[in-house]
Order: C-alpha cells, then sequence, then structure tokens
C-alpha cells in the first residue's frame, strides 16, 4: 500500500469544517493506504503556549482521532515529540533551505506581518514541515489549499537533497481536498471557518453539547430571501449549510433543495442541527471514555514505537548520504 502523512496541530478542539475536510477523509484513507497521524506539537510552539493547555490539547486530539474512526490496528497515530527523528530531519532539511524561499512563504509574511519580533520558527516552520512527511517515504499528503505552498516547498527540498546526495526521499504527492469540503464560517459565510475566530457562533466543534450546536446553527447568517437553494455567490450563509448537510446527512445539494422546496430556514436549520447532533453524539461518548483511560496511552505507545521504527531507518540514511557522524549499515 502507498503511503500518507498528515499532522494536526494541537491548538485547540478542532471545528466542524477540519472533521469534514481531514477527519472524515483519514477514515476512509486508513483502509487504502499505510497512514500515519501526527500530532505536531513541535509546530505549535512556534507561538507562545501555555504549557498545560499545550499537553491538555494533545491528549484532547489524540482522544478525537480515535473516536472519530481512526483504527490504531491500521493506521499509526503518535505524537511528533516522541519521535526525535522529527527534529533531527528537520535541522537537515533547513540546511538544504534558502532564507529567500522560506521568505516568500505565505504563512510566515502573514503572521510576521507588523509585529516587532517574531520567533525563527516561523521562518523554519516549512522545513520541520518536510521532514515529518519525508521520515516516513511518504507517498500522498493530504492538505487545504493554505498548505499548498509548504507542500510544493517540501518536494522541493525532496528534490534538491536526493540531487546534492543520493536518492534517499520519496518525492510526495499532493492531496487537495474534494470540492465542497471547505466549509465557511457561520457568522461570516465568505471567510473560512476558523477554531480562533473570537465569535464562538462562527464556529461548531465536535465536542459541542447538543444544545450548542442548536444555537449556533440557529443563529447562523442567511439571507432574506427564504429559498434553501445552492448558490455559493449570492447566498453563501445557505450554500455553507448546505454543504454541511449534504456531507452529513449523506443527501445532495439538489435532494436537499427538493426537500426544502416551500419550506422556510426555520424547519431547514432544525434538521439539520439534529443532523449535526446524531453524528456527533457517538463520537462524544467514545471521547469522554478515552480522555482519560490507559487505553489511549497504549495507543500513542505503540504509535510513538512504530514511527520512531520508520523515521529512524530514513534519518539514518539521510546522515549517511551527507557523510554525517561514523557510517552505519
Amino acid at each position: 500500500m502507498k503511503t500518507i502523512f498528515s499532522g494536526i496541530q494541537p491548538s485547540g478542539t478542532i471545528t466542524i469544517g477540519n472533521y469534514i475536510g481531514a477527519m472524515m477523509q483519514f477514515v476512509e484513507l486508513q483502509d487504502e493506504y499505510n497512514c500515519f497521524f501526527c500530532i505536531v506539537d513541535q509546530h505549535a510552539i512556534t507561538v507562545p503556549q501555555d504549557p498545560a493547555t499545550l499537553r491538555k490539547n494533545i491528549r484532547s486530539l489524540a482522544a478525537l482521532y480515535i473516536a472519530v474512526g481512526i483504527d490504531p490496528d491500521k493506521a499509526t497515530l503518535f505524537i511528533q515529540s516522541e519521535v526525535p527523528a522529527h527534529a533531527q530531519a528537520g535541522w537537515i532539511m533547513q540546511c538544504v533551505s534558502y532564507i529567500g524561499e522560506l521568505e516568500r512563504m505565505t504563512q510566515f509574511k502573514d503572521k510576521s506581518a507588523g509585529k516587532e519580533a517574531v520567533s525563527a520558527s516561523l521562518l523554519t516552520y516549512p522545513p520541520l514541515m518536510a521532514a515529518d512527511i519525508l521520515l516516513y517515504n511518504t507517498d500522498v499528503v493530504p492538505v487545504g489549499e493554505d498548505q499548498k505552498q509548504h507542500m510544493e516547498l517540501t518536494r522541493d527540498l525532496a528534490e534538491r537533497f536526493n540531487k546534492k546526495y543520493r536518492e534517499v526521499l520519496t518525492i510526495p504527492d499532493i492531496r487537495l481536498p474534494k470540492i465542497g469540503a471547505r466549509i465557511m464560517s457561520l457568522q461570516e459565510p465568505t471567510k473560512k471557518m476558523s477554531k480562533s475566530d473570537p465569535n464562538n457562533k462562527a464556529f461548531i466543534t465536535p465536542l459541542d453539547e447538543p444544545n450548542q450546536i442548536i444555537k449556533k446553527i440557529k443563529s447562523a447568517v442567511t439571507d432574506s430571501e427564504g429559498i434553501v437553494k445552492y448558490d455559493m455567490e449570492h447566498k453563501p450563509g445557505v450554500s455553507n449549510l448546505l454543504s454541511i448537510y449534504s456531507i452529513l446527512g449523506k443527501k445532495s445539494i439538489s435532494e436537499l433543495e427538493e426537500l426544502y422546496q416551500g419550506k422556510g430556514y426555520g424547519e431547514f436549520k432544525g434538521d439539520l442541527a439534529e443532523v449535526v447532533v446524531n453524528v456527533f453524539k457517538p463520537i462524544q461518548e467514545r471521547y469522554y471514555h478515552l480522555i482519560e483511560s490507559s487505553e489511549l496511552d497504549a495507543i500513542l505507545d505503540r504509535g510513538a514505537e512504530r514511527a520512531n521504527q520508520v523515521a529512524n531507518k530514513t534519518l539514518k540514511k539521510m546522515e549517511n548520504a551527507m557523510g554525517l557522524g561514523r557510517k552505519r549499515r
């Protein structure tokens, strides 16, 4: 089987957009690919983090991975900082990177704009991301549009390393999300849904209580037309809700348009809220069972062991190719 790698930062609870755009796909992919799912906690510290909160978020994200349906017998789930090869290979990738290409990264420019001082790690984030991926001989990386530039750099760095030293690294392909998987803010439907949005009504998380989900969907911005129809340009709010309903309710957009023909937004939103609550109910039950259990630790221990085996093998090949240390077989 081909190998897939994906990493998510433990910077708070994921949104329904992350669930639809990433985690739902991961559950399907684990039957078709050799999957490595990484909680990239070293990436999280490129900006200041409260240590206690970071630890809590790491564990929470790990529990959520399993709760949504990731099978630890099929996929490898692990924490980035528990595999030292990531930091070691990250340094090697920095050494084959150029400052100019790192400064051109859109995310670096966005996050450093207007600030007197920024962490050097914001600049060197992409080489560490490249190392994360390349250590596992990754064939395919599922990413959103916002990470496409970083993925293109990853491919460039891998090709540069192979050309300068020898053919060690697999050049990964980019897998962009399916059309319609981009979920927008419930309050500003022309803007992507984000867990960092200061308006709590703008996003839904898989761990929101049923009453919270119902309130957020009922207060979602629509329009004054009162017609349930998909038209992202003129009806972004309704279209966004239709996308969520279609994916989670497993009905086509056209089916939903027909179902709610002549009906108002109130009934449409009420039914959508019920669908979302029902999808997240078993996930929440599994999550709260796992979060304080030794089962979760056992899964992460096995994942770290497996990840270390694979990553260390690639790291040794990289070091040998560069002439680092003593030659090892």
